[in-house]
């Protein structure tokens, strides 16, 4: 590997740039992922920006089933990608067509159309889940796969609702006692 395909690897693992197309979803996904932006979940800080052209854009993070009517853009767009592409799809629907499959108007998933290179089920996937795939995808690029792991992971779903912490067992108790509040109607008669 020369100097210059290292320059370009690097550059390309530290600030993928992504394209969002929501190919006929019902818009669940559509909200996970742009909440993956915000500073709650933060998958700026691996580099990610998002971009409003497939000219500039690394990966094409898919959301929704294949529509008949949606068909040619979305190959459209993914042959205006510069090369290497990457292709994401996000939330059942995108990864199998969910509860589309079938319908007269529905191809299935985005893989029946373009080439996937990652996966993220869920309906809706959770913006920890997208983060998780979108680093998952940056090592698979990376040749000696040394990204930080997310300091979240899909596997954690909601319990933590974005802390990276768990609560101190003081704060527990203070919720414990104040959960002990008596009902004045369960009081024993004298």
């Amino acid at each position: 590997m020369g100097l210059i395909d290292k320059i370009v690897t690097w550059a390309r693992i530290k600030s993928p740039w992504i394209l969002h197309f929501n190919s006929g979803a019902c818009n669940a996904c559509d909200i996970e992922v742009i909440a993956a932006l915000t500073p709650q979940y933060d998958v700026e800080r691996f580099g990610v920006q998002l971009k409003g052209t497939p000219r500039h854009a690394d990966v094409l993070v898919c959301s929704g089933p294949v529509t008949r009517q949606v068909k040619d853009r979305l190959v459209r767009i993914y042959e205006q990608m510069p090369e290497p592409k990457f292709v994401v799809a996000v939330g059942t629907c995108a990864c199998s067509g969910g509860v589309f499959k079938g319908c007269y108007g529905v191809f299935g998933g985005i893989d029946t159309v373009i080439p996937v290179s990652a996966y993220i089920p869920g309906c809706p996937a959770s913006p920890m889940a997208i983060v998780d795939g979108v680093v998952k995808l940056l090592k698979s690029l990376d040749p000696k796969g040394k990204l930080p792991p997310a300091p979240i992971q899909a596997d954690e779903k909601e319990e933590t609702q974005g802390e990276d912490y768990p609560p101190d067992e003081d704060v527990l108790q203070d919720e414990r006692d104040a959960a002990k509040v008596e009902d004045p109607s369960q009081k024993p008669v004298s």
